[in-house]
């Protein structure tokens, strides 16, 4: 592995590509922070494809790009006299150091769920006019990811289940109150309905440490695998897929779940 002297090196390398490309390059001469915005996202979700599927030199290269996109932020922030890399930097390991007073602190804990009982009340003082802990939830998250985070963030301030038994019976209940709303068939409150049972599943995976984002992308994974199994059986057959019976198909939907 690099040593400490050669991963600065490389640092300082990236910083100052980024310098010429920021001055010579058309393309990277235009762009502003709303510009690089839906890109980043795009990175970031292709970083969490390849973490999915564990491919760890996809991995370094996608933390190359997001890494990008963190020097480009920051070199805009430098050429408007509000940030630059260093200010990134020296603010995030100020947080790590107060956010980590059982390790840069006298506070003691014996727990994973005491650091991180600490660490949302002490980003609740941080918070400059913030009286929730929920507010720093990002409002653009996908509903799923948001449903975790708002979980998390309420559990570390003592608002919790005491054990999984307890929220699977909660699972139990929300399941019931949907059956009845789709007996009287009111597509309102059904959706309503399906919405908490989401948000129970959500919290029971939490108790069970799965990550509900990574299981439903595992799942899509392989109905997607099997799927296009099914679709290269019925091209060998010289058919549609519309054309096949459902117990045709089912033969073939077997194969590929024992092929997995």
């Amino acid at each position: 592995m690099n040593t400490r002297e050669q991963k600065l090196q490389a640092f300082d390398r990236l910083l100052t590509i980024m310098d010429e490309l920021r001055e010579q390059c058309p393309w990277d001469k235009k762009q502003t922070m709303q510009t690089l915005r839906h890109l980043t996202i795009e990175e970031t979700y292709e970083l969490g494809d390849a973490i999915l599927e564990n491919d760890l030199e996809e991995v370094k290269k996608e933390l190359g790009d997001v890494l990008l996109h963190i020097v480009f932020y920051s070199k805009i922030g430098s050429e408007t006299g509000d940030f630059d890399i260093a200010d990134v930097c020296n603010n995030i390991c100020e947080k790590l150091i107060n956010r980590h007073p059982h390790i840069y602190g006298d506070v003691k804990v014996t727990s994973e769920e005491d650091v991180k009982r600490n660490w949302e009340n002490i980003k609740l003082k941080e918070g400059k006019g913030k009286t929730s802990v929920l507010e720093g939830v990002p409002k653009g998250l996908p509903a799923l990811v948001k449903a975790s985070r708002i979980q998390d963030k309420v559990a570390g301030v003592g608002f919790d289940w005491e054990k999984p038994e307890q929220v699977w019976e909660k699972v139990q209940e929300e399941l019931g109150e949907l059956q009845a709303e789709v007996k009287i068939n009111d597509q309102d409150k059904m959706e309503s309905e399906f919405g908490d049972v989401m948000f129970a599943m959500v919290n029971y995976a939490r108790f069970l440490n799965i990550s509900p984002e990574n299981a439903l992308e595992r799942t899509n994974k392989k109905f997607i695998g099997r799927f296009q199994y099914l679709e290269g059986k019925a091209k060998e057959l010289g058919k549609e897929l519309k054309e096949m019976t459902l117990a045709e198909m089912d033969v073939f939907w077997e194969e590929a779940k024992q092929a997995q």
